[in-house]
């Protein structure tokens, strides 16, 4: 039994390897303080722990490890509604110092900034549509239609465009 649990743990910390970029994105997409994306990084993991055995279809992993990231975050986020977001004034000083080097990382936070700014579902959405997800693949994570997906996508990125010239 003890050698089973054992295997299980090394086989769950390379699923986290593997896929830490996708928590690290959702996590990066609902909180700008990075203890706060730590701790809910953790949280995920645990979720992710906890709920192993419910995943059934091993082709649809990242999905899965979408869905549970998402909702740990909204959770998380409704629990400690006192994390706001609040800009590094320091970051913003640094850039000017080599702008080449920083004004890629600069443009990042400023999307990242933004996304933040949008509403749960809309965060969620955003995040998927940028790392290539299709419309079904959103669809199963958010629990939305198809149809509603690019419905969503268009106003968010609408929004997003706003948002981004007010930055």
């Amino acid at each position: 039994m003890l050698k089973h649990t054992n295997t299980c743990q090394k086989e769950f910390s390379k699923l986290i390897d593997n896929y830490q970029g996708i928590i690290n994105k959702v996590s990066r997409a609902y909180f700008s303080n990075s203890e706060d994306r730590k701790d809910n990084f953790q949280e995920v993991v645990y979720q992710l722990w906890v709920s192993k055995d419910n995943l059934r279809d091993k082709s649809k992993i990242a999905s899965w490890i979408y869905r549970v990231a998402i909702n740990t975050s909204i959770v998380r986020l409704k629990k400690n509604s006192k994390i706001v977001y609040k800009e590094n004034i320091f970051e913003k000083d640094m850039a000017y110092q080599d702008y080449e080097e920083n004004n890629k990382e600069d443009r990042i936070e400023q999307l990242y900034a933004a996304i933040n700014k949008l509403n749960e579902v809309e965060r969620a959405i955003i995040i998927l549509y940028l790392d290539e997800k299709s419309y079904s693949e959103i669809s199963e994570i958010c629990g939305i239609s198809k149809s509603n997906v690019g419905i969503k996508i268009m106003r968010s990125k609408n929004k997003l465009k706003q948002l981004l010239k007010n930055i």
